[in-house]
């Protein structure tokens, strides 16, 4: 009985969910009509207007600076944990913001599965600022802040700053104002366009530099840079992408798609840890059934889970009902960001 209550509690948020969904990609007016229209106009896009590619040089014609209100998104929404890292930094001089996955779980009506913050500051800055906190990774450092029962990761623009350097001829100051170009190199750093968005919770306002709010709105998973590049540069990011996609339900850009085929054997190089936190992601927080069928659609499966590719491959060949599937699928509806499953269910 407690878990047929809470599968129809599930079904039920997740109905709602729907619903705030609808709010955000039509903006309905009173008669219903004109939707399209009118979002295109709130957000400056033309209705012909096509996601471009970043190139050499920032085109700041299509930098958008949005009201978070129009979606309903409010200072009230943010945890108290990391609401409190950003108000320390802040009152410390230094800019901070929401970044990546937040801003675009929230535009979606969707609960974060966590809340990053972005600032100024550099690592050794941020550890001074905060007592129980701890720098951790080689080639992207972030710094972990413990504060009121959470890790709150903290990264800086100045690392972002370090590696773009690196390829300065792809990078040229455009003339805008400073906030904007900091924010702007560091967008153009990030995986794909829909992770690039910063939210400014004090002055409610969503900065996209990079069409990212175009592609949130058709659904799109398209990468910041040449779809080949960037999993070249750090082939994790595939698997990234079809997670977002599997709990999005998105679609993929052409050339995102292409890439991903010619190059998911890569995934074979990366560490057993790298591929389990991946993996877990993927699993448990409510998304297992959509994410099995991406995988077996890129031929990742094999690799990653060969009993399941194994077993699948056996019952589509006997022409059986995939219990599996069903499993996965009933499994997917108790579960959430915010309760996710133990790895060893799955």
């Amino acid at each position: 009985m407690a878990i047929f209550l809470r599968g129809k509690d599930c079904l039920l948020s997740r109905l709602k969910s729907i619903t705030r969904f609808q709010r955000f990609n039509y903006t309905l007016d009173e008669g219903g009509f004109q939707a399209k229209y009118k979002f295109n106009r709130e957000m400056g896009f033309a209705s012909n207007s096509k996601n471009s590619h970043i190139g050499h040089e920032a085109d700041t014609s299509k930098w958008k600076k949005i009201d978070a209100r129009k979606f309903g998104i409010t200072r009230d929404m943010i945890p108290s944990p990391s609401l409190v890292v950003l108000k320390i930094l802040r009152n410390n001089g230094f800019e901070a913001y929401l970044v990546g996955g937040c801003v675009r779980d929230l535009l979606l009506q969707r609960i974060p599965k966590d809340f990053d913050v972005v600032t100024t500051a550099e690592l050794k800055q941020i550890k001074k600022k905060f007592n129980r906190s701890h720098i951790i990774g080689k080639r992207f450092p972030i710094c972990v802040v413990h504060i009121k029962g959470s890790a709150v990761e903290v990264s800086s623009f100045e690392t972002v700053a370090n590696n773009a350097k690196a390829n300065e001829d792809v990078f040229k100051s455009p003339l805008c104002d400073e906030k904007d170009f900091i924010r702007w190199r560091n967008s153009t750093q990030r995986d794909f366009t829909i992770n690039s968005l910063f939210y400014d919770p004090f002055s409610n306002k969503i900065y996209d530099y990079t069409n990212g709010m175009s592609d949130l709105r058709s659904l799109k998973l398209r990468t910041l840079i040449p779809a080949h590049l960037s999993f070249k540069e750090d082939c994790a990011r595939i698997l990234r992408g079809l997670r977002i996609a599997a709990r999005l339900h998105l679609s993929f850009s052409k050339d995102t798609e292409r890439a991903m085929c010619d190059l998911s054997s890569s995934i074979e190089g990366l560490d057993k840890f790298r591929l389990m936190l991946e993996m877990n992601y993927m699993m448990s927080y409510g998304a297992a059934e959509s994410s099995i069928c991406l995988l077996q659609r890129f031929n990742l499966l094999e690799i990653l889970l060969p009993f399941h590719a194994a077993y699948l491959d056996q019952q589509k060949s006997a022409q059986n009902s995939v219990m599996l599937m069903k499993l996965l699928s009933n499994l997917d509806k108790l579960l959430s960001c915010e309760q996710p499953a133990d790895s060893s269910l799955w």
